[in-house]
């Protein structure tokens, strides 16, 4: 399918804002499990954003249930990612996680080649190791590896299929929008059903717990993941793992900018470094340059 060169530009500046809002959630998950279990976090976030996305289907008179194989079995990796990733947040530092999250990029690339038996170009291999690099720059890398930073490699492992899945789907004609509400009920579906068979409690004890569910469940969840399935019907898997690297890019000039905190020279080097890695992941292979000259 041929992209119009305002299609991409659209769909990476919605990669972008998706990528921008993941960035901003792992300080805010991390201080809302002080006031409410991570499981039953991850239930109430899916939940709101699936039962919104119903209403919108019921009054647009789309049927629900179309295709819910193939979204039962994302749902199953979604719910992977995001109960080990919070899970992890409760042993780890948001930076460790930020970190090993982020390996999805080193993930993306080496699944291509083993299970969809796709061989990235010279560019886009370049490109995946100089963001690795600016990822491990940006962040420090890991610090004392523990219990909660090998939950956390699960999630960046879940999330490489998850995008790589969702982009096979996609560019098969899938409808987005019922697909991901069709993957929010069932995450928060599987997380509830979970939580109450574990006895948890299902208690929002603080009011920023409370704050957080509610931005976690339409911002990072709703829009982003809707943005995230129409922008993957037109662009590569490798084009949007790059993107999606951005992600502790963003949370560092939130930290600078929100947050207040002093600009550190090695992030902001790490950061520049995950650019140029997307930038690169754009260019002609010389083999392409050739054919065209």
């Amino acid at each position: 399918m041929k992209v119009t060169k305002s299609k991409a530009i659209l769909a990476d500046s919605g990669l972008f804002y998706a990528a921008a809002i993941w960035g901003s959630t792992f300080f805010i998950v991390k201080n809302a499990l002080d006031g409410i279990d991570p499981i039953v976090l991850v239930a109430y976030r899916f939940l709101i954003a699936g039962l919104l996305l119903l209403g919108y289907l019921v009054f647009k008179k789309k049927s629900v249930f179309k295709d819910i194989k193939i979204a039962l079995f994302l749902s199953v990796i979604l719910t992977l990612l995001y109960v080990s990733q919070t899970i992890g947040l409760q042993y780890t530092t948001a930076s460790n996680s930020g970190f090993i999250t982020g390996l999805f990029v080193a993930f993306i690339p080496l699944f291509l080649l083993t299970i969809f038996k796709i061989n990235p170009n010279k560019m886009e291999i370049l490109a995946s190791v100089i963001s690795l690099f600016g990822l491990w720059t940006l962040t420090g890398g890991m610090n004392d590896i523990n219990f909660g930073d090998i939950l956390t490699l699960i999630a960046a492992v879940t999330y490489a299929l998850h995008v790589l899945y969702s982009d096979k789907y996609m560019k098969q004609g899938l409808d987005p929008i019922v697909i991901s509400c069709q993957q929010f009920l069932i995450v928060g579906s599987i997380s509830l059903a979970y939580a109450l068979m574990a006895d948890l409690s299902l208690e929002i004890s603080t009011s920023y717990a409370w704050k957080a569910t509610l931005f976690l469940a339409i911002f990072p969840t709703l829009t982003a993941f809707l943005i995230q399935m129409f922008a993957q019907k037109i662009r590569t898997p490798l084009r949007v793992s790059l993107i999606f690297a951005l992600e502790p890019v963003f949370a560092a000039l939130f930290a600078w900018t929100l947050g207040g905190e002093e600009v550190i020279t090695h992030r902001a080097i790490g950061g520049l470094l995950i650019f140029v890695a997307l930038i690169i992941s754009g260019l002609p292979t010389p083999k392409t340059l050739l054919k065209k000259n």
